[in-house]
């Protein structure tokens, strides 16, 4: 195993191109989960209704999906930077709007659509731009390890915050802040990033990436890889059940849903200090089949510590997804990497999505949020070894080639 690795992280953090990138993205994922709790306070303030307020925040997930397929073409067709920043500025103007008090729901409902659909280009372009700022791929890797600490810790702290300050200021003034994240965002982006041109001519299909990705045995295997958190995030699904079925009070359903992504901050940080990117890619197999045995632990109806250390541990391996997306986006060329990381992103959300209804719905049938827990365990377990024998098959071979 790599000593060196910790030097190696502080590296990347010396590049001013990717400080640049990595600040405004922490600065503005912060005001988005302010936003997802201000609008989820609002709604159910004015109308009551948690059918409402569940609605509204399930927009702040779905436009993902369209713009994640289409749009993030935008970011290969144009001027990565010049994307970047006119994404940032377009959401700042639209939850700048639904920051005005007394703003219709029907009309923040839309807003919060089009916020999102921006926000896909942008997302796209952040990523292709990172690659591009580092030719060694090991401190690539690197950056990528900063921006899924410092990405988990962030959501940790909004979330966590978030309440308690839409609670002290209001909602409006929480959205207000959430604006002028993105206005800072754009403006750190556009005076510290370099522009560079266009990485492809335009002339591809809007929806090509998909053919593209799905037609690599090597870029497959990893969006595979990916989509086995659909099964892994099942316990946050089940949070409040899982808590009420442990007996225990409403306040650990916080805990029970921050133990995963503080999980995910010590193994990505293990990972990066002590294994090197080769070694990574290696274990992949391993590492994706470990949350998959800590759910199962589950089958044991485990108290609220012993389920903290579970969901925990199933975090920690979860880590493994860094070095998935890195491979992903490395592999892919420059001219190409905006529109197919953009569907490598929306099939993670997908995944997430279809994962935490099918385990509402096992947990429903069996009758307890631990055995549902558990049977996503063994089913994911099953995937992921039969995911890990195809990327035993395919990992030390070039990958195959893509064309624009």
């Amino acid at each position: 195993m790599k000593t060196n690795a910790a030097p190696r992280m502080t590296a990347a953090l010396a590049n001013l191109e990717f400080r640049a990138l990595w600040l405004a993205e922490v600065q503005s994922l912060i005001g988005d989960q302010l936003t997802i709790v201000a609008l989820a306070i609002l709604v159910y303030d004015r109308t009551g209704s948690a059918l409402l307020s569940a609605v509204v925040y399930s927009l702040t997930f779905l436009p993902a999906l369209a713009g994640g397929l289409g749009l993030s073409q935008l970011a290969d067709r144009y001027p990565r930077r010049t994307v970047l920043v006119i994404s940032s500025l377009i959401q700042a103007v639209l939850i700048a709007i639904m920051a005005i008090p007394g703003t219709p729901l029907a009309l923040l409902c839309g807003l919060v659509v089009l916020a999102r659909l921006a926000n896909a280009p942008g997302n796209a372009a952040q990523n292709a731009l990172t690659r591009e700022v580092f030719t060694d791929d090991d401190l690539y890797l690197k950056s990528q390890d900063i921006r899924g600490i410092s990405t988990n810790t962030a959501m940790l702290l909004g979330l966590a915050g978030g309440g308690l300050l839409v609670s002290q200021v209001g909602a409006s003034w929480a959205l207000a802040l959430d604006a002028a994240t993105f206005l800072l965002s754009a403006a750190v982006v556009r005076f510290s990033v370099s522009r560079r041109a266009a990485a492809s001519d335009g002339n591809g299909s809007w929806f090509g990436a998909v053919k593209q990705v799905f037609g690599n045995r090597h870029l497959r295997v990893l969006v595979w890889f990916s989509w086995l958190v659909g099964l892994a995030v099942i316990p946050e699904g089940l949070a409040a059940p899982l808590a009420a079925e442990m007996g225990v009070g409403k306040q650990a359903v916080g805990w029970l849903l921050a133990a995963d992504p503080l999980g995910f901050v010590i193994g990505a940080f293990l990972l990066s200090r002590f294994v090197s990117a080769e070694q990574r890619r290696k274990l992949l197999g391993v590492l994706a089949a470990l949350p998959m045995v800590a759910l199962i632990g589950f089958v044991f109806k485990p108290g609220l510590i012993p389920a903290l250390l579970l969901l925990a541990a199933a975090g920690a391996a979860g880590a493994y997804l860094i070095t998935v997306s890195a491979t992903f986006i490395t592999w892919v060329p420059n001219e190409l990497r905006g529109g197919a990381g953009g569907v490598y992103r929306t099939g993670l959300r997908v995944a997430q999505g279809i994962g935490a209804g099918l385990g509402g719905l096992a947990a429903d049938r069996l009758g307890a949020a631990t055995s549902a827990i558990a049977l996503a365990g063994m089913v994911g377990l099953l995937l992921a070894v039969l995911v890990a024998l195809s990327w035993a098959h395919i990992n030390g071979s070039s990958p195959e080639p893509l064309t624009s």
